[in-house]
């Protein structure tokens, strides 16, 4: 199947690279049509990668500055996180001195949320959740098997944005998009690809500033740097800007995700809030 899949992949590359070498700097009725077409290719390659594997654990490195060009201590800080990409339900400690020392903290990270962006593993094409999300005490076991992945599955072959504009800048495609429908959750923008294999480089996407306990929400745009780790996709530092007129401290973010590894497996417990207490002798260091 892994043979079957690579040789279409490959003849869908070359087909891929003619219309690319042709495409028109500005958008035509044409190359919008190319562009739809490269935009599938883009993401059949990012897919032809899912689903990651079923655990993650990286460094989450958040950093940002006062209006005074100062680092704000109080909302820069680093947490190692063991994730399950299942549900996305994470063991999460805090970083001191580059030492792991703080107590067990539950964590789902996702985007678009008020909440750290992430995982790293997270699929850049998925819909944001319609419904917010903020620290879950108590969650519900993962899904087993692969059922998790067939609504995505199902979805590959719609496309939710049109391609406006068509650019290539050296080695790489840049696609600029527009959400067909439900922009707070089709978030990409831009999209950055190289041109030859379609692998994924950049990526910039709406997002959302959530100022607790006052309860503003500002937009943001992300732009999110993407890599690879043992082939892989991830995404591994962000750029965060609001776009409003907020004049606060975090109008511009830095997130970055370090030190990513995929256990081969890690104890149920770690994703069960619930039994923290009992397992702080076991914490993972």
């Amino acid at each position: 199947m892994r043979c079957t899949r690579a040789k279409r992949l490959c003849s869908s590359v070359a087909l891929i690279a003619a219309l690319v070498a042709g495409a028109a700097p500005h958008p035509t009725s044409a190359a919008i049509s190319k562009g739809d077409e490269l935009l599938m290719k883009i993401r059949e390659v990012f897919r032809s990668h899912r689903p990651p594997p079923p655990y993650v654990s990286y460094t989450l490195v958040r950093r940002q500055d006062t209006l005074q060009g100062d680092p704000d201590l109080e909302w820069s800080y680093t947490y190692h996180i063991w994730c399950r990409s299942s549900d996305s339900a994470a063991l999460a400690r805090k970083v001191y001195g580059g030492k792991i020392r703080g107590p067990l903290e539950f964590l789902r990270p996702t985007f678009n949320q008020a909440l750290d962006p992430g995982p790293p593993t997270a699929d850049v094409f998925e819909r944001a959740s319609l419904r917010p999300q903020g620290i879950d005490v108590a969650p519900t076991p993962g899904p087993t098997g692969i059922p998790a992945t067939i609504g995505s599955v199902t979805s590959y072959g719609e496309l939710e944005y049109h391609v406006i504009a068509i650019n290539t800048e050296g080695s790489v495609l840049h696609l600029t998009v527009h959400p067909i429908r439900d922009p707070d959750r089709n978030r990409l923008r831009e999209i950055y690809a190289d041109r030859k294999t379609f692998e994924l480089t950049k990526l910039v996407a709406t997002d959302k500033l959530f100022i607790i306990p006052f309860e503003e929400i500002h937009p943001q745009l992300y732009t999110m740097t993407m890599g690879s780790v043992n082939g892989v996709p991830v995404v591994t530092a962000i750029h965060a800007a609001t776009t409003d007129d907020y004049s606060d401290d975090g109008r511009e973010i830095d997130y970055a995700f370090e030190d990513i590894k995929f256990p081969a497996s890690l104890p149920d417990w770690y994703f069960d809030a619930r039994t923290y207490a009992v397992h702080t002798p076991d914490a993972p260091l």
